[in-house]
């Protein structure tokens, strides 16, 4: 058994799909399932469930991924110090972010890498907070950007940043003069409620505050949040790193529970080379920017 058919099974459970695994692997179809054929037969039963146009996990295949993911990060490690034995830094990241990260920090820290560590690969994956943590967990990460985790097993995590959660109100609005919004006002204005990532910080402001918003639009992008707050037709909450900044049409206000997020790096406690470069240089950006 060798360790091209682990790396063929841990991408199509990944990707589900033998198409998209063979183009992002550089290999024939054929070669794919050939690949898990021949494991199911060493197994002694199937990997796979197989429909007209989907595939799936069995139950005895997820209990193999873990470990099998831990074994292509045992071999990586292993290549990756073989390569910083011989003055060489090379190697392949894979990070999970999420928007606001993607669109903030992102660029300047991937800059960096290029400029200082050309030989290394860096993956973005980008989802919502739970997903990061459910691929981190899956090993299908070498690190990812989390926030209010306060343990995750296996991870080291360091704390980045507090990110304040503040309102977005039109300038048009009555409530743009005010220093501060009560939580008695934020229940009393239309409410648009965003998807994704902040939707789940809103929520918990909501459930410890016990309020009860009035909402008037729900599941809408960060950038409709913005446009339909420009136009008067309701409040928002946003964390800070994520406010458009100089739009003269919306007025940005704290809250009175002073809420935050707080933004960590996960990253397994046996990284490799190639990820504690990258760790080192996110941290040297977080500290430049005086961001805490």
């Amino acid at each position: 058994m060798t360790l091209v058919k682990y790396e063929i099974f841990s991408k199509v459970a990944e990707l589900n799909s033998f198409t998209k695994t063979a183009i992002a692997l550089n290999v024939t179809q054929s070669a794919v399932s050939h690949a898990i054929t021949s494991l199911e037969k060493e197994f002694s039963f199937p990997l796979f469930i197989r429909h007209h146009s989907s595939i799936k996990l069995t139950d005895n295949a997820e209990k193999l991924l873990v470990p099998i993911r831990q074994m292509l990060q045992q071999q990586n490690l292993l290549q990756e110090e073989v390569h910083a034995i011989n003055g060489l830094t090379k190697g392949n990241v894979r990070i999970g972010v999420f928007s606001s990260i993607t669109t903030t920090w992102m660029p300047a820290i991937l800059k960096k890498m290029e400029e200082h560590y050309p030989n290394i690969t860096i993956e973005l994956r980008e989802g919502n907070y739970d997903e990061v943590v459910s691929w981190l967990i899956r090993g299908e990460l070498d690190c990812g950007f989390v926030t209010n985790c306060e343990q995750l097993d296996g991870f080291h995590l360091t704390k980045l940043k507090k990110d304040r959660l503040l309102c977005v109100v039109s300038s048009q609005s009555s409530l743009g003069n005010e220093e501060v919004l009560t939580n008695e006002q934020i229940e009393e204005a239309p409410f648009i409620m965003p998807a994704f990532q902040c939707y789940k910080d809103i929520q918990a402001i909501f459930k410890e505050n016990k309020i009860t918003p009035t909402i008037r639009y729900e599941n809408m992008s960060e950038n409709s949040v913005v446009s339909m707050v420009e136009q008067n037709l309701g409040i928002s909450i946003m964390p800070e790193m994520i406010v458009p900044k100089n739009n003269s049409a919306i007025t940005v206000i704290p809250l009175e529970c002073d809420p935050y997020r707080s933004i960590s790096l996960a990253t397994r406690k046996t990284g490799s080379p190639a990820s504690k470069k990258l760790v080192e240089v996110i941290e040297s950006f977080v500290l430049s920017r005086g961001i805490e």
